[in-house]
């Protein structure tokens, strides 16, 4: 199976689980028998026995497809950030053909940003739910990149996964601070980069406040930044820029320096150390984050997952879907070779002459001899196999579920297709249905017995 992260191994496992609440229950028999061999507490076959599911039936190839959106999606929102961010800085300057009011290019900087940190601090307090309409436009989006029908269930899985731990919050808060964050960037350095290139001229005015009010304000916001070292105008200098006498070099460099120690200061820093602090958060949460094994879901799997009394036989009947076969092991964790037959006649003599280094795993014609074969199998996976069927018989979906179950148990697999017994023919229509039935699960197949294959490996 795919190498999956924790989270992702979590968020599989909800999405299966929330299939299987609204679909039904999934054809599960291999899945918890491979879940049963992989061994561990509830928690850790519930999780086995999921990604399994999700491998068989596309939902993990899906999850990879929305996984490949969402990045997308977040690099279309950061480009987003960063036009905008240009874009305050724009507006802030103007075309540099009039002088700039300090205080209208301070509050285009930074108004909107404050605002909006306002309202974030206030629903991170109160309801837990901030930034939740950016969140939902990121999913969205995701969802539409993915162009997967499979991945329906996986927004919704994520969710209610995060929720547990109200790992939302700190998610969208990730989010949320972070794009601000590259939108203060493109800002700062679009800033840098205008004043660089061109003169600005700067100057302030007021009908209702007089220069004494505007000199205290422009001092109480130059206090952090003269405090760590960056300059500020002095309170002659704010007087001067009242006057036609303001457009000094000196005095356009201080307020040059004033209005970019701001933004750094009031802008940038917050955004950058709330987007830490809900990093932090979100990975101290997501450490702990664990399934719900009181939920029903999850309940009802123990008795098949952790058996208080091993059962034998195959219960369930066989699946309508035949899944397409991937070898289930390596070469590096298999070895040997096996012959296994399924319901033979005893008009055929059984087994063959085997070479020594060929092993017989008898007729399968059982329940029992079939768990107990794929039990064995489970722990010592065979690296080629070779299945024995009689194509008098029809291929059933019973047969070919096993046979396919089978396959996934060994490294590489052949079908031999019987001859008929001296004196019977085989039925040309019956044997069609084999080969295209064969064909579907792309498992090779021949009508002589590959013992030079199953000796060597080789034909």
């Amino acid at each position: 199976m795919t190498a999956l992260t924790p989270l992702e191994r979590l968020w599989l496992t909800e999405a299966v689980r929330l299939r299987e609440e609204h679909a039904g229950a999934l054809e599960d028999q291999e899945a918890n028998r491979l879940a049963r061999t992989a061994g561990g507490d509830l928690a850790s076959r519930i999780q086995y026995r999921a990604q399994w599911l999700a491998e068989r039936d596309g939902l993990a190839a899906a999850l990879r497809h929305w996984v490949q959106g969402a990045r997308l999606a977040l690099m279309l929102l950061a480009l987003l950030a960063i036009v905008s961010g240009a874009g305050l800085a724009f507006a802030a300057l103007g075309n540099g053909q009039a002088p700039v009011n300090v205080f209208w290019a301070l509050g285009s900087l930074l108004g909107l940003n404050l605002l909006l940190l306002l309202g974030w601090a206030l629903g991170l307090l109160f309801a837990g739910e901030q930034g939740a309409s950016l969140g939902r436009l990121w999913l969205w989006l995701s969802a539409k990149l993915a162009r997967d029908a499979k991945a329906a269930q996986l927004a919704p899985a994520l969710l209610l996964l995060l929720q547990r731990r109200k790992l939302n919050r700190w998610a969208i808060g990730t989010l949320v601070n972070g794009l601000w964050l590259l939108a203060l960037l493109s800002a700062m350095a679009i800033l840098l980069m205008l004043l660089i290139t061109k003169r600005y001229e700067f100057y302030w005015e007021s009908t209702l406040l007089g220069a004494d009010a505007f000199v205290a304000m422009t001092n109480a916001l130059a206090a952090i930044p003269r405090a760590i070292g960056f300059g500020a105008p002095t309170v002659a200098m704010i007087h001067a820029s009242t006057r036609d006498v303001y457009n000094t070099e000196l005095v356009r460099q201080s307020w040059a320096v004033w209005l970019v120690a701001s933004l750094i200061i009031y802008g940038v820093l917050p955004r950058l150390l709330l987007m830490l602090f809900c990093r932090w958060r979100w990975k101290r949460g997501q450490a702990r984050l664990q399934l719900d094994l009181n939920l029903p879901g999850y309940s009802q799997l123990r008795e098949a997952l952790m058996p208080s009394s091993e059962r034998l036989g195959i219960n369930d009947a066989a699946p309508d879907l035949l899944h397409r076969i991937e070898g289930g092991v390596s070469a590096q964790d298999s070895d040997g070779a096996l012959l296994v037959a399924i319901e033979l006649d005893d008009q055929r003599p059984w087994p063959p002459q085997l070479p020594a280094t060929v092993k017989d795993a008898g007729i399968l014609d059982s329940r029992e001899s079939r768990h107990k074969l794929l039990e064995q199998m489970s722990r010592f996976p065979p690296a080629r196999l070779a299945i024995a069927c009689d194509p008098r018989r029809s291929p059933d979906r019973g047969s070919l579920a096993l046979i396919a179950e089978l396959a996934r148990s060994a490294t590489a697999t052949r079908v031999w297709l019987l001859q008929a017994p001296p004196g019977q023919a085989l039925d040309a229509e019956r044997l069609g249905d084999w080969h295209v039935a064969l064909q579907q699960l792309e498992l090779p197949f021949a009508d002589c017995v590959p013992l030079n294959w199953l000796e060597t490996g080789h034909d």
